[in-house]
C-alpha cells in the first residue's frame, strides 16, 4: 500500500520551473524582484495543498461510500493570493486497502461536463480489478457545476449554436456571436480568462496533493482527453497510469476541433449510404450509395422548401443537416432517414427508436442548482480562453464557411461559421503544445461522431510514449466501460502499468454494439444544445 504522506504541491525542485509558469511575466522585473515574486507565489500556493477536506455523504439517496468534499484554487494561480473558487470533488474508495495502488481521476468531456457522479456512475462499469486498485476520484472542472459555476444569462435562442452559414443571415449571425461574447464578459469577466484547461490540470495537481499522492492515474473521456493530455505536460512526473478515451487532437483546439466534425462526418455519410444500400429491403432509401445519397439530398432541398413535420417538429433542411451525428451509426441513420421519407410524403412516422439517454445515475436531491446556460458558458469560455488563434475578423469566417459548404456538404458551413470566441478577450496564457513522451493508452472507435479518428491519430503522435488501440467497426463516443474489444487491453494497463508494445487494433463485433452512455451523452440523431467533445 502506497504512503498516505502528504507531497506538496510545489516539491523541492519544481518551484524554479513551475511557479515562473504560473505567474505573469514582468517586463522590467529584476532578477532579484522576481525571484521574490516566485519565492511569495510558491508559499502561498502551498497552503491549497495543506487543506484538509471534509468528506462527508454526497446525498441521503446516494451509497454512503460515495463521498464528497469541497476544496479552495485560486482563480488566477498567477495571483494565488487572490479571489479563491471552489472545487468540487468525490470519491469512491478501492474495494481493497491490501490491494490499493493510488487515486484514480476522471473526466466525462465537455469542457462543461460536470464529473462529480462520475466515480458513482463508473463504479457500475469498470472491472472488480480496477476498483480495488484505486479510489475513483470524481470533480466538477472550475466553472461547472458546484465548481463555482458560471453563466452567461442566455436565452435558448443564445444557446442555439448551430448556425449554418446564409448570405441572408449572416449580420444575424455575427450579432449572436457578439452578443454571447458580450453577456458573458457582463456576467463573469473577471473570471473568463482563467477558465482554461491549463488551470484546470493545476487544480488536478491540488487535488493530487490534497489527496497526499505522488502521482495520479487517469482516465478522460473526449475533451477529458486533452485535459489529460495538458496535465502530462505541465506535470510529467506526477502523471502515472492515463487512459484517454475518444481523443482530442491538441494541435487543432478548438476550432480546428469542431471544423473536424465536418471531415469527419463525409466519410461517415458515404459509409452510411454504402450499408444502406445493401439493405434497400428494409429502409427503402435506394439500391445503390448513388440512389441512398439522391434520396437525401432530396429531403433537405424539399425540407428547405417547406419544413417536414417529423412527429411535431417542424424540419428545415438544415435541421436535417445538423443531425450529421447520426451518420456515424448506420442503423439508427437508416431508420431517421426513412422516418423522414415516410413524414415528407404524408404518412404518420412511427414511433422512434430510443435515442435518449439514460437516467442519470444521480439521486435528485444530489444537484444543485447552476445557471441553466452553465454548460453553454463554461463551453465556450474554455474553447475561447484556452487557445488566441481564433480568427478575429467575422469575413473570415464568412470565407471559410461558404469554401467549407463545398468541401464538406453535410455540415462543413455549421462548423466553420462565425463562433462567439471571435469577440472573446484572450485567456491568461497561450495554448499548450502536448509535445512529450508520458506513457499513456489511447482509445478510439474508427467511427466516433464527436471526436473522428483523425484526431485521435492526432494526439498519438503529439504524445510520443503512448500506444493506441484503435476499434475497427466501432461506433459510438466513449469505449472504457462498453464492453469493447479494447477494454481488455485498457484493465491489463490500468492494473499491471504495461502498456502494449505497439499500437494495436481489434475488430468491433457485427451489428450495433454497446455504447457507454456518459453523463452528458450527445444522443444520436438529436443536436445537443451546448456542443460537446
Amino acid at each position: 500500500m502506497r504512503s498516505r504522506r502528504i507531497v506538496p504541491l510545489l516539491a523541492v525542485g519544481t518551484v524554479a520551473t513551475l511557479v515562473p509558469a504560473l505567474a505573469p511575466a514582468t517586463a522590467t522585473a529584476s532578477p532579484t524582484t522576481s525571484a521574490r515574486a516566485a519565492s511569495a507565489a510558491a508559499g502561498s500556493l502551498k497552503q491549497y495543498v495543506h487543506q484538509k477536506p471534509r468528506w462527508k455523504r454526497c446525498d441521503a439517496q446516494s451509497p454512503a461510500a460515495f463521498q464528497c468534499a469541497t476544496l479552495k484554487v485560486p482563480l488566477d494561480y498567477g495571483r494565488p493570493g487572490g479571489k479563491q473558487i471552489d472545487i468540487a470533488v468525490s470519491r469512491m474508495k478501492a474495494s481493497s486497502a491490501q490491494e490499493r495502488r493510488g487515486v484514480l481521476l476522471l473526466n466525462p468531456g465537455g469542457p462543461g461536463g460536470p464529473g462529480l457522479d462520475m466515480p458513482l456512475y463508473l463504479g457500475s462499469v469498470l472491472p472488480a480489478a480496477v476498483k480495488k486498485q484505486y479510489d475513483l476520484i470524481g470533480f466538477d472542472p472550475r466553472g461547472v457545476g458546484r465548481s463555482t459555476p458560471v453563466g452567461c444569462g442566455l436565452t435558448d435562442d443564445e444557446r442555439d449554436w448551430q448556425r449554418p452559414y446564409k448570405a441572408a443571415t449572416f449580420a444575424k449571425d455575427v450579432k449572436w456571436a457578439r452578443t454571447v461574447a458580450e453577456k458573458c464578459r457582463a456576467r463573469a469577466g473577471a473570471a473568463l480568462p482563467h477558465l482554461t484547461t491549463r488551470n484546470t490540470a493545476r487544480d488536478m495537481d491540488v487535488i493530487r496533493g490534497v489527496l497526499g499522492e505522488k502521482k495520479i492515474s487517469y482516465l478522460g473521456y473526449s475533451y477529458g482527453t486533452y485535459l489529460g493530455a495538458v496535465y502530462t505536460q505541465m506535470f510529467p512526473r506526477r502523471a502515472d497510469r492515463f487512459v484517454l478515451d475518444s481523443a482530442v487532437d491538441p494541435q487543432r483546439v478548438w476550432r480546428g476541433m469542431i471544423q473536424v466534425w465536418a471531415e469527419g462526418a463525409e466519410p461517415a455519410f458515404t459509409r452510411w449510404s454504402e450499408w444502406t444500400a445493401r439493405r434497400h429491403a428494409t429502409y427503402r432509401l435506394g439500391d445503390t450509395p448513388a440512389k441512398v445519397r439522391k434520396t437525401f439530398w432530396d429531403l433537405v432541398a424539399q425540407a428547405d422548401r417547406t419544413p417536414i413535420d417529423l412527429d411535431g417538429t417542424l424540419m428545415t433542411g438544415d435541421d436535417i443537416r445538423a443531425e450529421r451525428a447520426v451518420f456515424f451509426y448506420v442503423r439508427s441513420a437508416a431508420e431517421r432517414v426513412a422516418e423522414l421519407k415516410r413524414a415528407a410524403s404524408g404518412e404518420k412516422p412511427a414511433p422512434s427508436p430510443d435515442r435518449g439517454s439514460s437516467p442519470s445515475p444521480v439521486p435528485p436531491a444530489f444537484a444543485r442548482a447552476v445557471p441553466a446556460d452553465n454548460g453553454d458558458a463554461s463551453f465556450w469560455a474554455v474553447v475561447c480562453a484556452d487557445t488566441r488563434a481564433w480568427p478575429r475578423d467575422p469575413e473570415q469566417y464568412r470565407r471559410d464557411a461558404i469554401r467549407d459548404k463545398v468541401r464538406y456538404p453535410l455540415y462543413g458551413d455549421f462548423a466553420s461559421h462565425i463562433k462567439p470566441c471571435a469577440f472573446w478577450k484572450n485567456g491568461s496564457e497561450p495554448a499548450t503544445t502536448v509535445d512529450n513522451k508520458v506513457g499513456a493508452l489511447i482509445l478510439h472507435n474508427e467511427w466516433d461522431s464527436q471526436t473522428p479518428l483523425a484526431s485521435g491519430q492526432g494526439l498519438r503522435r503529439s504524445m510520443k510514449g503512448s500506444r493506441m488501440v484503435t476499434v475497427l467497426g466501432g461506433e459510438g463516443h466513449g469505449i472504457y466501460g462498453s464492453t469493447s474489444c479494447a477494454d481488455k487491453t485498457a484493465t491489463v494497463y490500468l492494473t499491471t502499468g504495461r502498456l502494449p508494445a505497439k499500437d494495436l487494433t481489434c475488430r468491433a463485433p457485427a451489428g450495433p454494439g454497446q455504447r457507454l452512455r456518459l453523463p452528458l451523452p450527445t444522443p444520436p440523431g438529436i443536436p445537443a444544445m451546448t456542443p460537446r467533445f
